[in-house]
């Protein structure tokens, strides 16, 4: 008797639009929950889970070394990071520096030092410091060399400390060089 009474359907009915969302009802709490839960796996002793974070330390580190060799810049040390800093790199690594090879220089001169030969002895005498004056001098002049192409190549960027730290990169052996050379000796044009 009080019953809303509603016309009869039409023949052919409106098509429904989902709007657009996610399509489905949220899950109650308990299922949500019981989804996310995760059985645990802790060590049974803290010998082994100071072994569990040793090994996953050591996998840390070992990906850090890795994409620090390679140049990743996520993994360079701060002193390394930077465009400015890869410039610096390449430069000194596309060439052939005295201070790189002043290590094998000064083995020789300690071999030398050992022969009782009066003119080897008088080579030791004079060799280091004219290899330490030509080193320096090197230094120097590829100092000059990054900052002025530095200033060229970035101006916005901060130049401070990229000759010195190009003479430090001078003076170390090719091989033992971190992050590890990208360039050839000879290729200049890919500074």
């Amino acid at each position: 008797m009080f019953k809303r009474r509603t016309p009869e359907a039409p023949a052919n009915p409106p098509e429904v639009v989902k709007p657009e969302g996610k399509g489905r009802p949220t899950p109650k709490r308990k299922e949500a929950e019981k989804r996310n839960r995760q059985p645990i796996t802790a060590p049974s002793s803290r010998k082994e889970a100071y072994r569990k974070v040793r090994e996953r330390q050591a996998a840390d580190r070992a990906k850090a070394r890795q994409g620090m060799a390679k140049g990743d810049e996520k993994h360079l040390l701060k002193r390394d990071k930077g465009p400015v800093r890869r410039l610096a790199r390449n430069y000194v690594d596309s060439r052939r520096t005295v201070g790189s090879y002043l290590m094998y220089a000064m083995f020789a001169i300690v071999l030398l030092s050992m022969l009782p030969i009066p003119v080897a002895r008088l080579l030791v005498l004079f060799a280091p410091p004219l290899l330490l004056v030509a080193v320096f001098a090197e230094g120097l002049l590829l100092s000059r060399g990054i900052k002025r192409l530095a200033a060229e190549r970035y101006p916005d960027e901060d130049v401070k400390g990229v000759g010195l730290y190009a003479a430090m990169r001078a003076m170390q052996i090719r091989r033992l060089r971190v992050p590890n050379p990208q360039v050839r000796v000879g290729e200049k044009d890919k500074i």
